[in-house]
Order: C-alpha cells, then structure tokens, then sequence
C-alpha cells in the first residue's frame, strides 16, 4: 500500500521532467486537450513519462510507480512485460515479422481465426482482421450494408445504436457513436445512425428491477424495427456494459430480445465487444451471458493481451458466402497493409493459451468478488452514486458540478499510486486479471483516498 516515493516538486528536476517537456514539445496526445498538460495548479492535467512496466505496475524514470488500475485504456489483460507473451513473441520474431494478406496467408492468423471460430461454436466461422475498434466498427456496417446490397436490397443502408453508444471515432465510426463530446465536434462529416433507447439499469423506478428496463428499452426498439426495418441494416449496441458513456450497464435480457427482434424484422445483430470482449465481464464474450451469437462480432483491445494493434470481425457463414461471387464488385472491398500482422496474431494466440491454461474466467470470479469488496466502502460517501459490477468492470457516479473534478481525481489516484481514467463524474476499475490481495487492497484504498481528497472525507 505505498504511496509514490517523489512529491510532484520533487519531480520537477527528475529526469521524468525532461521527457516531460519532450512530449510537450513533439507529441500530439489523443482524446486530450493538450493545454491542461502544460498548465499549472489546479487545472493542470498530469503527463506522466512511463520508462517500463511489470505486471499490474507502469514506472516512471524516477521510479515511482502506479497500479494500472484501467489496464492502459482497457487492453491489458495479463500484466505488462508477461513473460509467456513476450516469449511468442520472441518466437515469432524469428520466423515471420509480417507478410501481406492478400494473396498471402499464415500460420498465426489461420490458427487464431480457427480457435475464435471455436470459441464461438462455430456460429462465426470468418475472421477479418484489422487494426483497431473504430476500424472492427466501419468493417462491420460496411458487411451488413454491403450483404443487403448483394441481396438486392440496397435500400437497408441505415443504422440503429444505442442512446450513449461509442463505437470509435473514425469518421465511420462517429456515425453510431452518441457521445456528444465525440460525436457533435465532427457531425457535418458523418451520416447519423438512428437511436434507440439505452436499459440503463440505473433508470429502474422503485418497483422495477433491470430485467424491466431492458423490456421496456426493447419495446422501443421493436417499434423502431417494426416501422423502419425494410431501411434498417444493422443494429448494433456494446453487450451489456456501454464504456465510453460512463460504464452503463444493462441486463442481459435486453440482448435476448433484441436478437429475437432483429431475426424477425430480418435486421442484422453487431455486438461491438472492443471493450467487453475477452473476460471483462465474466464470460469470455458478454453476449454469451444472453444465451445469443449476433451476427457480426467485433474484437480488439484485450485480444492482444494490449500488446500490439489488433481487431477482428467474426462474422456468420451465410454473410460470407453473400460475397463468393467471380465478380470482385460482389466482394467485400476493404483492407489495410498490416492485416492480419503475424506478431498481433501471434499476441492473441498466446493471450488465449493463458485464458485456457489458467482457467482464467474461474479464477476472475473470486477476484472481482474481492475487487467489490474493497471498494465497497465508497458507497458510504454521500457523493457516491449507483456501485455497480459486471465481472472484472467497476464503476460508480459522484455527485458534483465541479467541472475539474475528473483531473482532480485524476491527479489524487496518481498521488496514491494508482492510474484511473474517469469519464466525467464516473470512476470505473478495468484492471489487469492478475492482482494480488495485496494489490487489490492497494487499489481500493487508492480509490478511496482520491475521492476525499476531491470531495471530502463524509
């Protein structure tokens, strides 16, 4: 449970300071406004120079050190620097760093492809492969739109998402993202998808459980499908925990009803598990806990083990088979030069060989039990709003206008050597699968701390 050796002062003439004004001076942070990295006082927002990491810790060069408390914007599943990783790695290294996808093939992508395929029963029988989420989102709609159209229906070229969704910020991909901050800055470039609303648990009234908001939310949504489906391409939502919106999480009857709407109204099922894909919420893929299979499936982040830029489309045998044609217009028109990178490929084989050889999901259930556990206590602050868990997700809402809230709380978890990322007035915990009880511990009371120092000890 210690805290940082080095007071932000003490900083200031570390070699973590001249790395500091290095990236200042050359590098473009994303999904940052780069001058509260230059600021002072209390609108300031750290940028912290990271030299290694091991395990569940980030270092800086001055070698203090930070739990990874989101798993590096939710992609590390095994620890930095894990050994069984970095040997594949190695390995792979000395055989084929990357060949091109068309035209080409190997070993690594045939083998993960197959066992991903397995991994779904052999519903998604196809893999294509990508580079990021936003890429796995615009590969999907252009699948569904592009199916349609092979089938002599061109006019299904709309989309449906979730009220809150995020899928990706590629211009693509802003189109069935609806988050404002995202969304409305690039909005004269995209073509909006249509929303429907989100079963947002914490919407139940007094006499409602989950499982009710979900069938209201599907209600809506089978109006929508009802009237607008000979439009309508895809539906596309993140099972069962929206991530960007601030971890809202919904029942998974909301799933059940949702694939049997879409099977009716002839409307294809996408479940975008960029985020909740790979364990994060308790089974391996979060639809599963629906009892479904959409028909498009979209990976990334975790499936690398957050080692190197990786993403997958799964996708059904009959929506393959909707593109075998002799004419090359009747096939699916998309690709990038590292495709299918054998090292990425190489990355997830290894990642899934620890899922089966550690029995990880088993194990994840007594570690996000005791992850609950120690952050239980917040939920005694009166500013704290709404605890809530789905398997190795954590999140709670605070109750406050202060618009710096999330830098103040940002900088007090770094003071008590935990990295956190709020999204606005929500703190969630995305950690690696390997914490110990004493790291876990760490973490909760790192958590705990943060917020009296940013809202007061009440």
């Amino acid at each position: 449970m210690r805290k940082n050796r080095k007071t932000a002062r003490a900083r200031n003439s570390s070699p973590d300071a001249d790395w500091l004004a290095r990236s200042l001076a050359a590098v473009w942070h994303p999904c940052t406004q780069m001058q509260q990295h230059a600021a002072q006082g209390a609108d300031a927002l750290p940028l912290i120079p990271i030299e290694r990491g091991e395990g569940a810790w980030l270092y800086d060069f001055s070698g203090n050190r930070y739990l990874d408390g989101v798993s590096s914007w939710w992609v590390n599943l095994f620890g930095h620097a894990n050994p069984r990783i970095n040997a594949a790695l190695k390995t792979q290294l000395e055989t084929l760093e990357h060949v091109m996808l068309a035209g080409f093939t190997h070993r690594p992508a045939i083998e993960l492809a197959e066992r991903l395929r397995a991994l779904t029963d052999g519903v998604l029988g196809h893999a294509f492969y990508a580079s990021d989420g936003a890429s796995a989102t615009e590969i999907a709609l252009k699948m569904s739109f592009h199916y349609w159209k092979n089938h002599g229906k061109a006019q299904k070229n709309r989309f449906l998402c979730l009220s809150g969704s995020y899928h990706g910020e590629t211009i693509g991909a802003l189109a069935v993202t609806d988050v404002a901050l995202f969304r409305d800055a690039y909005a004269p470039l995209t073509r909006a998808a249509d929303t429907v609303p989100c079963p947002d648990a914490r919407l139940a009234r007094a006499d409602e459980t989950a499982a009710d908001v979900a069938r209201r939310a599907a209600q809506c949504l089978e109006a929508k499908l009802t009237t607008e489906s000979e439009h309508i391409a895809a539906l596309i939502l993140e099972p069962l925990v929206q991530g960007a919106a601030g971890m809202v999480m919904y029942d998974p009857e909301y799933l059940r009803l949702a694939r049997a709407l879409c099977d009716r109204c002839q409307v294809h099922l996408i479940c975008d598990e960029i985020a909740v894909g790979c364990g994060r919420t308790g089974t391996f893929f979060a639809h599963e806990q629906a009892n479904i299979r959409p028909d498009l499936l979209c990976l990334s982040k975790g499936i690398s083990g957050g080692y190197l830029p990786l993403s997958i489309v799964l996708c059904r045998d009959e929506i393959f088979q909707a593109f075998y044609d002799e004419r090359t217009t009747r096939g699916f028109l998309h690709s990038h030069s590292y495709t299918g990178n054998p090292l990425a490929c190489r990355a997830a084989l290894a990642t899934l060989d620890i899922f089966r050889q550690d029995d990880v999901l088993r194990a994840n259930i007594e570690r996000a039990r005791k992850l609950y556990a120690a952050l239980a206590p917040v939920a005694q602050h009166e500013n704290v709003r709404h605890l809530r868990q789905r398997g190795m997700i954590l999140a709670f809402d605070v109750a406050t206008d202060d618009p710096a809230f999330p830098r103040r709380f940002y900088r007090a978890a770094l003071e008590n050597a935990v990295l956190t990322r709020p999204l606005g007035n929500t703190i969630y915990l995305m950690p690696p699968y390997i914490l110990d009880d004493e790291e876990i511990a760490h973490l909760g009371a790192a958590v705990q701390r943060a917020l009296f120092t940013t809202c007061g000890k009440k």
